[in-house]
């Protein structure tokens, strides 16, 4: 926009403006159509888009985890017995009894992604609370760079209400019955020392873990791939970041 356009733009408005507030109010939507061309993403539009992003990777990360074998097949995220209690597994697959291990490890996914179907409301809530700098500073971060504000802004909350969700889910499936029942037969064996891993904490943390690595996994997907961009904000602020 030439200063001639400019010009004549002002002229319109001192004589159809009844106020000095009316003008004010036009003369600052005036001039931010010049500095800020059709194209150009304002902060407001990056975070905007930012929100959207993490609502969509938060979504299919909680819904990919909180399936059946959402965790259990999946290398990345399964849960397998806890690293305090690995002498115990090796010690009862030597003895012929792997499949009260298996058992355990498969009620222990189960219980993790039971416990996965709460995550998705704190996770909402830390996007919604998200700051317009936090969005700026995540878009022109690395390819996780949002899951780690998440990491940041969200494992506090999701620890306390995961532990008694966890707590419930392990009951429910039968991992606490099962990892009791080899965790016994291993310290009644002669010359070994007694293990007693705290269970619960290990699998709230474990599962919390699992799901910002989906969420992180979803994230990249977002960046990378322009078919993952499903609505036209999101195109255009990440192509536009050159993402």
């Amino acid at each position: 926009m030439n200063k001639k356009i400019i010009l004549v733009a002002m002229l319109g408005l001192f004589s159809s403006c009844a106020s000095q507030a009316q003008l004010k109010g036009k003369l600052g939507k005036l001039f931010e159509q010049v500095q800020s061309p059709a194209g150009v993403l304002s902060e407001g539009d990056i975070a905007k888009g930012l929100k959207e992003a993490l609502n969509i990777g938060v979504s299919n990360g909680s819904a990919e985890a909180s399936k059946v074998d959402g965790f259990y097949k999946n290398e990345l995220i399964k849960l397998v017995i806890p690293p305090e209690a690995q002498k115990v597994a090796e010690t009862l697959r030597k003895m012929g009894l792997g499949a009260e291990v298996d058992k355990f490890t498969l009620s222990l996914n189960r219980a993790a992604e039971d416990a996965a179907k709460k995550s998705k409301p704190i996770f909402v809530k830390a996007v919604t609370s998200m700051t317009i700098t936090d969005a700026v500073s995540i878009l022109k971060g690395q390819d996780d760079a949002a899951t780690q504000y998440l990491k940041k802004t969200t494992n506090s909350d999701l620890y306390k209400t995961f532990f008694p969700v966890v707590d419930s889910t392990l009951k429910i499936n039968k991992a606490t019955q099962y990892y009791a029942d080899i965790v016994n037969i291993y310290n009644k064996l002669p010359l070994v020392k007694k293990v007693d891993p705290n269970l619960k904490e290990y699998a709230t943390q474990k599962t919390i873990d699992g799901l910002y690595v989906l969420i992180a996994q979803e994230e990249k997907k977002i960046r990378k791939d322009p078919v993952a961009r499903v609505s036209d904000l999101l195109k255009k602020v990440f192509s536009q970041a050159g993402k």
